[in-house]
């Protein structure tokens, strides 16, 4: 189920968002884990958090101002459908469109990405970022309606 991320989901996202990032084994560690803790508390406070909860939250997508700042699942969770769901929601959330940055070697969100048709349309060396990791900015614009479709929706 796809629901607000509220306040007491703090703990679980940012345990989550551990586990999800130890599996990004190029990036370093920077943070502890009540760092995290307090880190998310703050996001869910001035974010708008979306949870998947299955009895425990299995994925979270965090976005503010045209951007989808989180995307992340339990790593035993993917391939599920999860991500897809979340990222409808961003859709729905931000129907004019948004961008997210994402490391440039982490190739599994990038192909997912990239198939729910966002656009790669910047590359950086990481020195903007706090890993220092090359990253790249994705951009998702709504399809455009085409001109015959607009013409029968006014003709109605």
């Amino acid at each position: 189920m796809i629901r607000r991320g509220a306040s007491e989901d703090a703990d679980a996202i940012a345990e989550l968002y551990e586990r999800s990032s130890a599996t990004l084994a190029f990036l370093p560690v920077l943070h502890t884990l009540d760092e995290h803790r307090r880190w998310f508390a703050r996001v869910v406070a001035e974010q708008e958090v979306w949870v998947c909860d299955e009895g425990a939250i299995v994925g979270f997508a965090a976005l503010e101002s045209g951007m989808l700042n989180y995307l992340y699942l339990e790593p035993e969770a993917t391939g599920r459908g999860i991500g897809s769901a979340l990222l409808d929601r961003v859709k729905e959330r931000l129907p004019d469109g948004f961008r997210l940055w994402r490391f440039q070697q982490n190739d599994g969100a990038r192909r997912f990405y990239e198939r729910h048709g966002l656009e790669a349309i910047e590359f950086t060396d990481g020195a903007g970022n706090e890993e220092k990791a090359p990253d790249v900015l994705y951009e998702w614009r709504p399809p455009k309606k085409s001109a015959n479709r607009e013409e029968a929706a006014g003709d109605a």
